[in-house]
């Protein structure tokens, strides 16, 4: 008896060795073939925005347009960690951005689209998926009241070129402070976005409001950044410019693009350079066909 199992081990081993062999490589190339691919997706924040997150309303976007197999990751940066990253030769997928984020034209891939802020040398770099407004605000419904007016500041965009493009002279100050005063009657009129009209709404206090029609800056963008998988990143671009997501944009205070009165914007490329001048030619008090040398036009 003990003879027999002596001589049955090896076989069986055998055995097992073969059928190792047989299935082990099939099974690593059905694990291989369903392994998940993985967008890195970076949303940038220069401007103040309307409530929430835009963080967690694109991560919202990404997890319904997610795929079998595709996934979209959604990290925040600021512009200040996008450059770092770069010079380091780390780069995302896909980037969600807005005015003072450097270093995306060159990496950009074609989108093919209209984007009158986006485009660069003829191709389309870049296509605003959401914006804000600029606004001036009063306690009183008479605009023609004389008053000073508090001009507020809160990220990359140029309200003074709002200003200044819209007739308006004021005093710059920081976004929360300008608010403050503004509703402790230090100043007539407050120029605005709307982050102040999500504050006025949470504070339930009447305020009125004209739209300015000039000049905006307030656009977020999407970009593509890589080529390899530039396929998997186009059903999130699609998905943040369908209907269905400029129509839920009020859950986070901010609007469509599609919405927008104002006929001058500036390229969210312009170097940090080029918007120190452009502010510094607006304060200074020149004349409006001058400045818009510098800005895109619908």
């Amino acid at each position: 008896m003990k003879g027999i199992v002596r001589k049955t081990v090896p076989f069986l081993l055998i055995a097992v060795v073969i059928a190792l062999l047989l299935f082990l490589p099939k099974k690593n190339e059905e694990r291989k073939a369903v392994s998940p691919s993985i967008v890195e997706v970076w949303n940038v924040d220069t401007f103040e925005g309307g409530k929430g997150s835009r963080t967690s309303f694109l991560s919202k976007i990404a997890r319904k347009t997610a795929s079998e197999g595709v996934y979209y990751y959604i990290l925040n940066y600021t512009a200040e960690g996008v450059k770092e990253a770069f010079s380091r030769g780390v780069c995302p997928d896909m980037i969600s951005f807005g005015i003072g984020t450097d270093g995306i034209a060159e990496r950009a891939i074609d989108l093919s689209k209209p984007s009158w802020g986006g485009e660069l040398g003829g191709k389309c770099l870049a296509v605003p998926w959401c914006m804000g407004k600029y606004y001036r605000f009063s306690l009183s419904d008479d605009f023609s009241e004389e008053g000073r007016t508090a001009i507020s500041c809160g990220g990359e965009n140029l309200s003074v070129l709002a200003a200044k493009l819209d007739g308006i002279e004021g005093e710059e100050l920081p976004s929360e402070e300008a608010y403050i005063r503004f509703l402790n009657g230090e100043f007539c009129y407050l120029l605005g976005t709307q982050r102040d009209v999500c504050r006025f709404q949470a504070r339930e206090v009447t305020v009125y409001r004209e739209e300015l029609s000039e000049y905006d800056d307030l656009y977020q963008y999407v970009s593509v950044l890589s080529r390899e998988k530039r396929e998997l990143c186009l059903p999130l671009v699609e998905a943040l410019l369908s209907e269905e997501t400029r129509g839920s944009l009020k859950e986070i205070g901010m609007f469509s693009p599609a919405e927008g009165s104002a006929s001058l914007t500036l390229s969210v490329f312009a170097s940090a350079e080029a918007r120190k001048e452009l502010a510094s030619l607006a304060r200074a008090g020149r004349e409006a066909n001058f400045l818009e040398k510098y800005l895109k036009s619908r």
